[in-house]
Parts: structure tokens; C-alpha cells; sequence
């Protein structure tokens, strides 16, 4: 898992079978201290985040489809949860 900053959506009115009703967003990995770490991801949202939201991705491919439970679609990225608070203890 890591942390992501949702930065946008995608609209796509045709899809693969597998998609319908999936919303799609851009998310941009973070670094710990919250600065953009590696290319923005195009994920499908499980749990209903938004744009400026802080949230947990899996990019691990199968791992990703089987937790939103789309296990035959070709997922490469899922959010799986919103953020609250992040605590670094030093």
C-alpha cells in the first residue's frame, strides 16, 4: 500500500464490461513528508474519495482488482481507503 493526494478524474463513457460503474481517479503518490513521489496513477476508487483527498492506493496489479472485488478486470491501481491522519513517531 502507499499514500496518494487524489488530483483529478477520468471520464470514460465507453469501457470494458468490467468497469461499469467504476468512478476512475488520478492520484499522486506521496512521499512521507506529503511531497509527490513517482508518476500520478490512474486508480479505480473503492471507497468513495474525492479530488484533494489524502488516501491509501494498492499498485500491486491482481491485489488491487481482488480488493475491490473485480477480480477479472485489469486493474492496476485501487483505492482502498481515505486517510484521516498520518503520525510520524521519531
Amino acid at each position: 500500500m502507499q499514500i496518494g493526494r487524489v488530483i483529478g478524474t477520468v471520464v470514460a463513457t465507453e469501457k470494458h464490461r468490467t468497469f461499469e460503474g467504476a468512478k476512475l481517479l488520478l492520484v499522486q503518490p506521496l512521499n512521507i513528508d506529503d511531497t509527490p513521489r513517482g508518476n500520478t496513477v490512474l486508480a479505480v476508487d473503492g471507497v468513495g474519495a474525492g479530488v484533494h483527498e489524502k488516501v491509501l492506493i494498492v499498485l500491486e496489479g491482481r491485489a488491487a482488482g481482488e480488493a475491490l472485488g473485480r477480480k477479472a478486470a485489469p486493474v492496476d491501481a485501487a483505492i482502498i481507503g481515505i486517510v484521516d491522519v498520518v503520525t510520524v513517531h521519531e
